[in-house]
């Protein structure tokens, strides 16, 4: 049985101006799923930590080109009337998948028609070129369509402002605004006026390549190294190799089978490199090649995922904590050996991260702000302190970091060549990425981090979320593995209460839905439902000791058990 509600939207779209084809999906769905017809229908796609995003198909909640059009027009109107009486000037790219073209086109048509300038690339191209291009260009926004590291199923379209970061607010809510005033495509202006559209091409990539050149701060060690590159079928392809090279790398080999770009990901499962199986080719080549480190980036080139080998000589994947830590620690000691560093300086994560980024900086007296999960928030920092204080680095456990501030998004194109530069620098010292991270643990403490993430698709897994959501705020645990609680931060509500006083405190930063627990021993957990995926991601995060880099795998099996307990102690 379909809800009347469904009905009635999928029936707007059978009367409305849409093409035969879409129409003829929806019947389809009515005649034959109606589970996919509510979930098509059931809600209009909302602007989350990364934007527009959804699967593809016909639907208000889908991502297609009524959607996007309808959501090109909302920002249209919205540019207007941010910037009267000026020349609005507007960037797009996009990544390899599929119809992601068409989309850039199409968004680039209904900008042009509103009288709004636009620079769209000849072809795909990373996000974080889109950001540079923004400012570069003096554009006031940008827009990039691409649905990350998310399955070939999806799409969707990022929106950034002048500053070249994502629509942080007041921005963001009042683009929805404007979006949900588009009812139709015939509130639409798709008439392109393509003397608005201008093509640009490589005349950005090298001045972009050549700002990723400048960020190097040693050339230690580059000429030995052996680097294996896989771009699983995205864009990165078309500036990593070219970067590593032009920063002074001379063995790397391309895991030629994904490096064509294909929106339908054929040697994977999921085109994210935080997931093992999408570097498995990558590693295979490693250990073929004798290569001392793996690099692979997603189909955006926004999240880069590495392995390097361990003191065994085995190729393990580093998470987005450990290889952030190490990347913070070595912009921090370089700088301090250049004697740049003057306490106007700042390093940056967020609120799920590592709590060993924030040890490091205060070691050396760097301020580090700790801001909300989505790298929008860590952009902001670095506009609102431009002037201030200067923007060393930073990153987010989602494998996403960016070094200085030319790009105000994250990287994998200068994060991939800054991370192979440690890992020279390391073996020219007759060291290791590895070892140096040991080090770390040994210096300020073994900290060891894991996430589940928890799928719930569609309405009634929305509705599970939020009640669990509600489950957890309202009655939280007072143990967990048989520590107290001691403290709990929720974001949605501001407010963080020590649960030993019964103290609150405001939290100073946007309203979000996320929980954290703390225990007595020092251990985190975080609940958060994801703003572009249909799940709920729980983190964990524990302490231990490391007084000796032998001692490794016992204490790395003993933080291990500890996280295992208390997943089990929450039944997740």
């Amino acid at each position: 049985m379909i809800d009347d509600t469904i009905l009635e939207r999928a029936q707007e779209w059978l009367d409305g101006n849409y093409d035969e084809e879409t129409k003829g999906q929806i019947r389809n769905l009515i005649d034959t799923n109606p589970t996919e017809l509510t979930d098509s229908f059931y809600k209009d796609l909302d602007f989350g930590t990364g934007g527009l995003r959804g699967i593809m198909g016909p639907g208000t909640n889908r991502v297609n080109m009524y959607t996007i059009g309808m959501a090109t027009q909302g920002l249209a109107n919205y540019l207007l009337q941010s910037f009267p009486n000026q020349e609005i000037k507007l960037a797009i790219a996009h990544d390899s998948r599929n119809n992601s073209s068409l989309f850039a086109r199409k968004a680039a048509e209904v900008l042009s028609a509103n009288g709004i300038k636009v620079y769209l690339f000849d072809a795909l191209r990373p996000t974080p070129e889109l950001s540079f291009a923004i400012r570069h260009l003096g554009c006031q926004s940008g827009i990039v369509i691409t649905a990350s590291h998310n399955p070939k199923e999806y799409n969707g379209y990022k929106v950034y402002w002048e500053d070249g970061g994502q629509l942080v607010a007041p921005h963001d809510k009042n683009v929805i605004t404007e979006v949900r005033k588009i009812k139709s495509p015939d509130d639409v202006n798709f008439k392109a006026i393509e003397d608005n559209i201008r093509i640009i091409g490589d005349e950005v990539d090298k001045v972009y390549l050549d700002e990723v050149k400048k960020l190097s701060l040693s050339d230690e060690g580059k000429e030995d190294i052996k680097i294996i590159f896989t771009s699983i079928h995205g864009t990165a392809i078309m500036l990593v190799p070219d970067a590593l090279r032009e920063s002074g790398f001379e063995n790397i080999y391309i895991v030629k089978e994904q490096a064509e770009p294909n929106g339908n990901f054929p040697t994977v499962k999921s085109p994210n490199p935080e997931e093992a199986a999408a570097l498995d080719m990558a590693v295979k080549l490693a250990d073929d090649v004798n290569a001392d480190m793996v690099i692979g980036t997603d189909p955006d080139a926004d999240r880069v995922g590495i392995a390097v080998r361990n003191p065994k000589g085995e190729m393990v994947l580093l998470n987005g904590n450990q290889a952030g830590s190490l990347l913070v620690y070595y912009l921090i000691k370089k700088w301090e050996e250049a004697g740049k560093l003057d306490g106007k300086q700042f390093v940056a994560e967020t609120i799920v991260t590592t709590g060993l980024i924030e040890d490091i900086a205060k070691a050396h007296n760097i301020d580090c702000p700790i801001v909300l999960t989505g790298f929008k928030y860590i952009a902001e920092l670095i506009r609102e302190r431009e002037g201030k204080q200067t923007f060393i680095g930073g990153g987010e456990e989602s494998y996403g970091y960016l070094i200085g501030d030319f790009v105000r998004d994250k990287d994998a194109v200068s994060s991939a060549v800054m991370l192979a530069e440690i890992a020279a620098w390391a073996k020219a010292q007759n060291s290791s990425f590895f070892d140096k991270l040991l080090d770390l643990y040994v210096e300020f403490g073994f900290y060891k981090e894991h996430l589940i993430s928890i799928t719930k698709k569609g309405k009634a897994g929305a509705e599970e979320i939020q009640a669990m959501m509600d489950t957890y705020r309202n009655n939280p645990p007072k143990q967990i593995n048989g520590q107290d609680v001691t403290c709990l931060k929720d974001y949605q509500n501001s407010e963080s209460i020590d649960l030993t006083t019964g103290e609150k405190t405001a939290i100073d930063l946007p309203k979000s839905n996320v929980l954290q627990f703390f225990t007595a021993d020092g251990s985190k957990i975080t609940a958060r439902p994801s703003g572009t995926e249909p799940k709920i991601k729980f983190y964990f995060s524990v302490k231990g000791t490391l007084d000796n880099k032998a001692d490794y795998e016992k204490a790395d099996a003993e933080l291990k058990a500890k996280i295992d307990s208390i997943i089990s102690d929450l039944g997740l």
